[in-house]
């Protein structure tokens, strides 16, 4: 197999959203040629949408996209569909892969055993990217049996890239952790802005000048926390004087338990991904 991504061939199978991220990064970055991408999609005018901003070849069948890369070498099937299509969707693909055909699943809760089971491959990667992925600033949690090779991880990372960070992680059980936390995570954070930006509205802010506080805020700190390596604690208490403005809305925070809150909604999701993979 060839080290060269641009040599990569791949299929994008149920083409929405993150799939076309993921297209659209590899093409930015130029990882990967237009010639060697393919995707499926079953209604026409998504179909036409993505073949001319991309220049790719859609295909309407998920078997027929999939068939496009059959016998490439170097190449991969990319299922990007909604877990409630799983079934349908390894039912077109069943018997149409070959046993070393590498197979990358974004889709929430669907099993390596399962997808290697009905796929009849032993090569499948398992990610979880999350929202900010659509502009190229995400972080993906990845994983992978151990049929998939070196050169092949060092694709699968070079793919992530394109959608901002990856991380390996060991175990699979750790893509359902990763699922409650930084796939999901993007919700907790945006109703927290959303209830700031109402906090501010009703101080007397207009709504456009409440939300621009809030997202300049938020942005500026979490670069601040980067760039600084401190603990969020450390952080906090910097700008914490005794008595103050700071000390006064930490206590109200910590009386509303915003800890246990966020804490319970992780766990929350987190039962929900392992749920999904046991349907």
């Amino acid at each position: 197999m060839s080290n060269d991504l641009k040599d990569l061939h791949l299929a994008f199978i149920g083409c929405g959203v993150m799939g076309e991220s993921m297209i659209a990064g590899l093409l930015r970055k130029k990882l990967v040629k237009p010639a060697n991408i393919t995707a499926s999609h079953p209604r026409e005018a998504r179909r036409a949408e993505l073949a001319e901003r991309y220049g790719i070849p859609v295909h309407s069948g998920n078997r027929e996209a999939a068939g496009s890369i059959a016998g490439k070498d170097n190449s991969a099937i990319v299922l990007c569909i909604k877990p409630q299509r799983l079934e349908r969707v390894l039912n077109d693909l069943k018997g149409g892969l070959h046993p070393d055909q590498m197979v990358i699943s974004i889709v929430a809760g669907a099993t390596i055993e399962k997808l290697a089971g009905d796929l009849g491959t032993a090569k499948v990667v398992r990610a979880m990217p999350n929202t900010p992925s659509q502009i190229g600033a995400g972080i993906t949690a990845w994983t992978c049996t151990v049929a998939v090779d070196d050169t092949e991880r060092s694709h699968v990372r070079e793919l992530f890239s394109a959608l901002g960070k990856e991380l390996f992680v060991e175990t699979e059980h750790m893509i359902d952790m990763a699922t409650s936390l930084s796939a999901t995570g993007p919700t907790y954070i945006f109703m927290v802005m959303e209830a700031l930006t109402d906090a501010g509205v009703h101080l007397g802010f207009s709504r456009d000048m409440a939300k621009e506080l809030v997202q300049e805020t938020m942005l500026g700190s979490v670069k601040f926390a980067m760039e600084s390596h401190k603990h969020p604690a450390e952080l906090r208490n910097m700008v914490t004087s005794p008595g103050g403005t700071s000390a006064e809305a930490i206590y109200q925070m910590e009386k509303g338990t915003i800890r246990t809150v966020l804490s319970k909604a992780v766990y929350a999701a987190y039962k929900r991904a392992v749920e999904l993979g046991k349907k």
